[in-house]
């Protein structure tokens, strides 16, 4: 273990007691882990002394071959450093963000007559930017809203005084249709559009009230002055408003300003989900999720990710519930562990959403290694079978009949290595006469992939033949007359050595018993000689019941049904009363019924 080296063990008992961030490098010089610490010497001593390590903790003490650090003043200070380093270095065992998305703002543009447009560009050009919206549905809400309320311009003309007055620019098409007051040509002043920018700021910072009692007063203007048109726009206007914070107000209007982070995990990930809260509204809600590489304290997952979240989101309220305090205290910003109240239904809140977001994100896993699994069973087959291609979609094709009576076929479909039941086939033998098999299996064949070139549908990517060389030969044969021989690949699947029979060859393919090729084309043989004999066994009982039922003068088709589909078989029938045959029939017919097996009644 490097920890025992002698070089290792010096530089372990020179650390400071100080704050600080150190460094652990591999035998080649590359840096696999960075952490913060409160005190330098107790931290990493912690990491290599400790002998109920995690696996994968005790993989990395094993890869340490020196270690470096960096003394700062504060813990905020550590845990800046670090976050700046483990995004420069990307250490191989530090925790993953899996989160890199750009997300969108809403800006208010730096110029006269401003404009008020999404944006995934943060420009430091002494615009407004609100957000970042981590639902971009949400940011178009909100704009829309804004859009309906104040008739704002929309182009990129540079407007000032003297050119609006002078004429130099003309009305567009926004105008003409309602969506812009025409700031170009002085149809609104400088003042009155400055004051719906106002209104719009504090919509945007969630300052609902001020922005209702505006519009209030507004509103009676125009109706005082008589202006009725203009005071319904306004009154229509207000309740898009109210109906707004109706849907986004959660919590007392006592809460403002805060930031409220909950924390939730499992072996693997850690869930932190957020939650700002503005003048008693949650205006955006964000969960990230954490990979860790190795053994790591919640505390200080929790704290990486409030830095890393808030400054994500710009964010910088002076309070920030918590379901436990983090390992380092930030500079400035009260902590708050709620026991009861609305601070402790926040909390709540937040934690249901990281749950929901935790089961989401699970299920993706969950499909995703199910899709993987698909892939990797489709590409064995493939290699094992030398196929062209993936087998996604395979057929497989069996003959049924008992001395030569009723023959059928079936045919059974596996999608990705799944039975489709809804796309399996059953086939009535038309034009063979007796028990032959070959001939049966041409004539199916044929039948089967004539009908899906006619109607155009998904050719299969493999044909299964339960049979020997003979059943396959024949199903060659009617792929030569369609054209298709060559274009989809075939075999056949002996039953009695479990042998593999490819067209061109004269000894069959053998495979291993535990392959896995094989394995999944005896479960589709098997399945669709399980369909066939279901079906070849209710034909039969159907031509039974014909041939029995049928002879009883005085039983027609319908009485025949009915008795099947209660009783099932012809034995059931026979073993039933006349009160029990009446309850289906009628007495008259049970009477008939019950006479014909077991004699009259007297």
């Amino acid at each position: 273990m490097a920890l025992y080296d002698e070089y290792l063990r010096k530089k372990v008992n020179e650390l400071p007691d100080n704050p600080g961030v150190y460094q652990y490098f591999d035998s080649s010089g590359v840096i696999i882990y960075i952490g913060k610490a409160k005190n330098l010497k107790k931290r990493v001593l912690s990491y290599l002394n400790k002998s109920n390590q995690s696996s994968k903790t005790h993989l990395l003490v094993n890869k340490i071959a020196d270690l470096r650090y960096i003394v700062v003043n504060s813990e905020q200070d550590a845990l800046l450093l670090e976050n700046n380093l483990i995004k420069k270095y990307k250490p191989k065992y530090n925790i993953l963000l899996k989160d890199d998305k750009s997300y969108p703002w809403i800006c208010i543009k730096k110029e006269p007559f401003p404009r008020v447009f999404i944006t995934r560009r943060y420009i430091r050009d002494g615009s407004e930017y609100f957000g970042p919206y981590t639902s971009g549905k949400f940011a178009h809400v909100l704009i829309n809203l804004i859009k309906s309320l104040f008739k704002l311009r929309t182009c990129n003309l540079a407007l000032n005084e003297k050119a609006i007055q002078v004429g130099k620019f003309k009305v567009c098409l926004e105008y003409h249709i309602g969506n812009c007051k025409a700031p170009c040509v002085g149809r609104i002043g400088q003042l009155e559009y400055d004051e719906y920018i106002v209104q719009i700021r504090n919509i945007l910072k969630g300052n609902l009230s001020s922005v209702i009692e505006a519009m209030t007063a507004k509103m009676i203007f125009y109706a005082n002055s008589l202006k009725f048109e203009e005071a319904n726009l306004m009154k229509e206007a207000l309740q898009a408003v109210k109906n707004y914070q109706a849907k986004s107000t959660i919590v007392r209007t006592t809460i403002s300003d805060t930031d409220v982070f909950s924390y939730t995990e499992d072996e693997k990930y850690a869930y932190i989900n957020y939650l700002r809260i503005l003048h008693g509204a949650v205006v955006q809600v964000h969960t990230v999720e954490l990979e860790k590489k190795i053994e790591e304290e919640k505390e200080s997952l929790l704290a990486f990710a409030i830095y890393e979240i808030r400054q994500m989101m710009d964010s910088h309220s002076k309070e920030i519930i918590v379901p436990f305090y983090p390992d380092i205290q930030l500079e400035g910003i009260d902590y708050v562990v709620p026991q009861r109240g609305d601070k402790k239904q926040l909390l709540e809140l937040s934690e249901r959403n990281a749950s929901y977001f935790r089961l989401d994100r699970e299920r993706q896993r969950s499909t995703k290694t199910k899709e993987n699994n698909t892939f990797n069973l489709l590409k064995t087959i493939k290699l094992e079978l030398k196929l062209p291609e993936l087998p996604h979609r395979i057929e497989c094709f069996d003959n049924s009949n008992i001395q030569g009576t009723n023959p059928v076929a079936s045919c059974v479909v596996f999608l990705d290595g799944k039975p489709a039941k809804r796309e399996y086939r059953k086939f009535h033998v038309k034009t063979v006469i007796g028990a032959d098999d070959f001939a049966s299996m041409e004539e199916i064949i044929y039948r089967r992939y004539r009908r899906v070139l006619d109607e155009g549908l998904e050719l299969t990517n493999l044909i299964v033949i339960d049979g020997g060389k003979g059943q396959l030969h024949s199903a060659v044969n009617s792929l030569k007359k369609l054209g298709l021989y060559g274009k989809v690949s075939i075999l056949g699947l002996a039953k009695q050595m479990e042998e593999i029979y490819f067209p061109e060859d004269q000894q069959p393919y053998l495979l291993a018993k535990n392959s896995v090729a094989l394995k999944t084309l005896m479960h589709i043989r098997d399945e669709a000689h399980r369909f066939g004999i279901t079906f070849h066994r209710r034909l039969r009982e159907k031509n039974q019941i014909n041939s029995v039922i049928s002879q009883i003068k005085g039983i027609g088709n319908n009485t025949e049904i009915s008795l099947l589909q209660e009783f099932k078989s012809v034995e059931n029938i026979m073993k039933q009363s006349i009160p029990e045959l009446a309850k289906i029939i009628g007495t008259k017919r049970a009477e008939l019924v019950y006479n014909y097996f077991h004699g009259s009644v007297e």
